[in-house]
């Protein structure tokens, strides 16, 4: 079982899907493509120790989901839930939003087909965060929620009223934990890096350390660094050569499976947040296939001392060094 692993803080391992259609399709990790949902994330609580719910991001969760996940699961497993997209400043599908609350839409833009948080008003938006928040309580009082992540648009730069946005949400989302993963990567250039990090650690906020391609415009540097008792790593593959965009499309960027000697740098960076925070979570992007699970049973081999399997698959390319920001 790939579960807590001791190094410093308690490190978990896992995947940011569990319900992935590849997954539970094209691959062969589940023991039965007939499963139910919630024997799927039973047979997986039982080989990882995290794991992230994305579908969030899409519709917001309710209380009796919340529920479910914690009858799924043991105890000591966490649950990271990807903030509704309204929240954090993503176009929304406007049938997404709560039945009762779609008289808060414009006029005008009922029939468009994204929604966006500026199109409400202000006490709509209020309400939307705390149904949200409310939806989690049973996670929450069962001790399976690990933290809200909240991912910001690439749009969502370095400048004070976003700043301001990052301590409302702080204080919005009270006892629980939040993580932030920052897509633009201003926020970690020159001087502007240690004062990102200092704004999260003053509110309270965990920092997304995060791997994805670079060369491109606004990539966000793999900086490595905790902000709160809690510690966070995002792996979203590489599936882009250095000097070049990345894939267009998500099912292309997420199609990368980890080197083994990719995964002992990342290892190495762990084992240092595990120095900083009681909690790191380790969770896997890319959710293609199995490539997302077999990386994820690797990484808790390497930070358990044991030398992992080789997984399926062509080698992927080669990437920069991690900077570290410890």
């Amino acid at each position: 079982m790939n579960g807590p692993v001791k190094a410093g803080g308690r490190v978990l391992v896992g995947t940011c899907s569990w319900t992935e259609p590849t997954l539970v399709r094209q691959a062969a990790w589940y023991p039965r493509r007939s499963m139910t949902a919630a024997d799927r994330l039973a047979f997986y609580a039982g080989r990882f120790g995290v794991v992230e719910a994305d579908s969030t991001y899409y519709f917001p969760p309710t209380a009796d989901m919340a529920a479910n996940w914690v009858a799924a699961t043991p105890e000591g497993f966490r649950i990271n839930v990807k903030a509704y997209s309204l929240l954090t400043g993503h176009p929304t599908f406007p049938h997404s939003l709560w039945p009762d609350m779609a008289g808060a839409i414009p006029p005008e833009r009922r029939d468009k087909r994204r929604l966006y948080a500026s199109h409400l008003p202000p006490e709509a938006l209020e309400e939307a965060w705390e149904r949200f928040l409310h939806a989690l309580g049973p996670l929450h009082e069962a001790g399976r929620l690990g933290a809200v992540l909240l991912q910001f648009p690439r749009w969502f730069g370095p400048k004070e009223a976003n700043r301001e946005e990052l301590r409302r949400v702080a204080d919005r989302i009270g006892a629980y934990r939040g993580c932030v993963e920052l897509r633009c990567g201003r926020w970690l250039e020159g001087d502007e890096c240690e004062a990102t990090l200092e704004l999260l650690e003053e509110v309270g906020l965990a920092y997304v350390c995060v791997d994805e391609p670079q060369g491109f415009p606004a990539a966000v540097p793999p900086v490595v660094a905790a902000t709160a008792d809690l510690a966070v790593v995002r792996l979203h593959g590489r599936a882009a050569a250095p000097g070049h965009r990345p894939s267009p499309t998500a099912v292309a960027r997420l199609r990368y499976l980890y080197r083994l000697d990719e995964l002992r740098e990342w290892a190495t960076a762990v084992r240092e947040l595990a120095t900083s925070a009681s909690e790191v979570h380790v969770l896997f992007n890319n959710c293609h296939r199995d490539f997302a699970v077999v990386n994820a049973g690797q990484m808790a081999a390497l930070l358990e001392g044991r030398e992992p399997s080789p997984g399926p698959g062509p080698p992927p390319p080669a990437y920069a060094q991690l900077r570290l920001a410890i």
